[in-house]
């Protein structure tokens, strides 16, 4: 499947019979410069089918639900978006909530793995490092790209993943960041995913009015809860202490 609709991967596409280059070859040279559109190995292998369901509890939370029919219905929905993003009907994206170790990066690799096999261009970007790699711009003259570069090609990706959209200090020049390209995304109805373990209550306060705001019209709500913190059990029971959870 091809990703570009204009020129269908081909690098050019024909205007009154003449040959013009298309931009998406730009992008991928750009993303590919970046080392931003590659997920890590481990990552790479995080797939909807190798979801372990078992750390998920049946025990019934006051609202009626179990942990474990909570994550069915996420893993569900996160599916569910990869097939309509597939079919060219994507109409919002996922806003995953959860505490730490609940699943939400696992299920955004999931969605990630799924489009990147069927030829659909997705950039994962890990929040914070992606704002320390614009700092990094302002202050060497070495580097191969620059703030406009980084920012052009995460509002032009296919699917964008903004992942550990977390509960850290946020400057103002940080919210202006994630703001114009969340709203930009918004204006163009490009599909985003976002993980964050920041609750739907206290987003404003950390992100502002207007990028939640903005967060909430474009993506669905997934929110998952466990028990424990599934790297924890995961370390308990001697399995790989490292995969993103």
């Amino acid at each position: 499947m091809s990703s570009c609709k204009l020129c269908g991967d081909r690098g050019i596409y024909l205007v009154d019979q003449v040959a013009v280059p298309c931009k998406c070859m730009q992008q991928k040279a750009l993303w590919n410069r970046l080392k931003m559109s590659q997920l890590p190995g481990m990552m790479r292998q995080h797939t909807f089918d190798k979801f372990d369901f078992r750390y998920y509890s049946r025990g019934r939370m006051e609202n009626g639900r179990s942990y474990h029919e909570i994550v069915q219905t996420a893993h569900g929905k996160a599916r569910q978006f990869t097939e309509l993003v597939l079919a060219g009907q994507a109409t919002e994206g996922l806003l995953f909530v959860g505490n730490v170790g609940t699943g939400k990066t696992f299920l955004a690799c999931c969605v990630a793995n799924r489009l990147l096999d069927a030829g659909v261009g997705v950039l994962f970007l890990v929040v914070p490092d992606f704002l320390d790699r614009i700092r990094a711009t302002y202050d060497s003259q070495r580097l191969e790209y620059t703030e406009v570069d980084l920012t052009d090609a995460a509002k032009s990706a296919p699917v964008l993943i903004l992942d550990d959209l977390g509960a850290h200090h946020y400057t103002e020049w940080a919210r202006q960041k994630i703001y114009s390209l969340i709203n930009h995304r918004l204006n163009y109805r490009l599909p985003v995913v976002v993980t964050t373990n920041i609750s739907v209550d206290d987003l404003g306060e950390y992100l502002g009015e207007r990028t939640t705001s903005r967060l909430f019209q474009m993506c669905r709500l997934i929110q998952l809860v466990t028990e424990v913190d599934i790297r924890i059990a995961r370390r308990r029971a001697g399995q790989e202490s490292t995969a993103p959870i």
